[in-house]
């Protein structure tokens, strides 16, 4: 992450770049969420470059782990395979009678 001449953090707006190390993935990648809109970001003026608030990106990350979390949570679960139970055909051959 880009550090100020004391070794202090970058302050409250994170460049791409700096959010792809954040979340240990591209920059595309990043840049991608943005333009898709589901990480909230800025542009600084009309054809500026994007800067993402940290708080941002920290909820970003908390929806992403509490939705990994509930996705768990579901699978373990008594009715993880509710298409099964529920009688709707899977995709597939049919059984001829």
């Amino acid at each position: 992450m880009v550090q100020h001449a004391a070794e202090e953090p970058l302050g409250r707006f994170l460049t791409i770049a700096d959010a792809a190390e954040v979340l240990a993935v591209g920059v595309e990648d990043v840049s991608d969420l943005v333009l898709s809109g589901e990480l909230p970001a800025l542009r600084v003026g009309d054809r500026g470059p994007w800067r993402i608030e940290r708080t941002q990106l920290e909820a970003f990350i908390e929806v992403r782990y509490e939705s990994a979390r509930r996705e768990v949570v579901w699978n373990e679960g008594e009715f993880a395979n509710v298409i099964e139970f529920s009688g709707a055909r899977q995709p597939g051959p049919r059984a001829v009678d």
